[in-house]
């Protein structure tokens, strides 16, 4: 069996296991899963940049915020109520933001590039925060019930209605998104991406434009994560200004890093484990905060390449000739 097909079947089952979900757990764990989908959409773009880009965004939350906030304008004052309305919203303004941004910081890499995006997603926060008549300040928008494809969902109250038709919905929306990013990272664009993350002056001298590329990949990465956030609004129905603070551009980074950034599913797999790992120690220990970093570093401390990585690890173990070496993503 080729390689190319076995990932297919098990893309396949993955999907299949997870649009069963619904009716295998409990109400509780089901609605768990709805910020998973609208993290692993984000952090597929975080990894176009970070993984196949070579350059960290410690501000790339402010997109999220971007699109959580179209989700409500759209909703509350534009009276839209469709959710794909909604979506195209939010990634036409997170692209009128991106590309101002992204046309200076597409020009510097390694730290100069995490500090421009550090200061450029504070800026986005103080705007949020500080423009009470018309963000709400730190109350927030609320996000009103959309509807999906033209369809309301009347008979449905708010549980049954994301557990239902807005969970196979965000999980289309995420498989179909996946699917498109798989195709831009294994395209030309894609070998030019990583090109220039390993040598850019080499990738210069062979013809590739380097700060357009970066440029792209940019605008790429914060259309996903204005799509990430919208999906994120919905379930809790409120637009906040801390979904574009420093700490959550941190969060989404070590997501990235705990599921490894060397494999495209890596970040996927890291949005799952932090989502579900926070919530247990919720339940447990006040002190969830303190626990879930030791945790989580003892994970990347143990497992460098990510939770993706493990397998080629406990090879490793089991093989004291062969070693795991983290492996840039391709």
């Amino acid at each position: 069996m080729s390689g190319g097909l076995r990932r297919a079947l098990v893309a396949l089952a993955v999907l299949a296991v997870l649009a069963a979900m619904p009716f295998a757990l409990g109400e509780y764990r089901t609605t768990l899963l709805l910020p998973v989908f609208g993290y692993a959409i984000a952090l597929l773009g975080i990894n176009l940049l970070f993984g196949y880009g070579g350059l960290v965004s410690f501000g790339h939350a402010m997109f999220l915020a971007i699109g959580a906030y179209a989700a409500a304008v759209s909703g509350t004052v534009l009276r839209l109520a469709s959710f794909e309305a909604a979506l195209g919203l939010g990634v036409l303004a997170a692209l009128a933001v991106a590309i101002p941004v992204g046309a200076l910081c597409a020009r510097y890499t390694k730290i100069f590039f995490g500090m421009l995006t550090l200061a450029f997603g504070m800026l986005f926060h103080s705007f949020l925060f500080r423009l009470y008549d018309i963000t709400g300040g730190d109350q927030g928008l609320r996000v009103r019930r959309p509807t999906l494809l033209g369809f309301e969902f009347e008979d449905l109250d708010k549980t049954e209605f994301l557990i239902g038709p807005f969970y196979w919905y965000c999980l289309a929306l995420a498989a179909l998104l996946a699917w498109l990013m798989w195709r831009l990272v294994h395209s030309p664009f894609g070998l030019m991406l990583r090109a220039q993350r390993d040598n850019p002056r080499k990738a210069e001298y062979l013809g590739v434009e380097v700060a357009r590329t970066r440029f792209i990949a940019f605008l790429v990465s914060a259309a996903y994560g204005a799509v990430g956030g919208a999906m994120l609004a919905v379930p809790t129905g409120l637009a906040d200004p801390e979904l574009a603070y420093w700490t959550h551009s941190g969060t989404l980074i070590f997501m990235t890093v705990l599921g490894g950034f060397a494999h495209f599913a890596g970040p996927l797999l890291g949005a799952l484990t932090y989502v579900l790992l926070q919530d247990q120690l919720m339940t447990w220990t006040p002190y969830w905060r303190l626990v879930l970093g030791v945790v989580l570093a003892l994970i990347v401390l143990g497992c460098p390449q990510g939770l993706m990585g493990l397998p080629a690890l406990l090879r490793a173990r089991f093989r004291p000739s062969a070693t795991a070496r983290p492996v840039p993503a391709e």
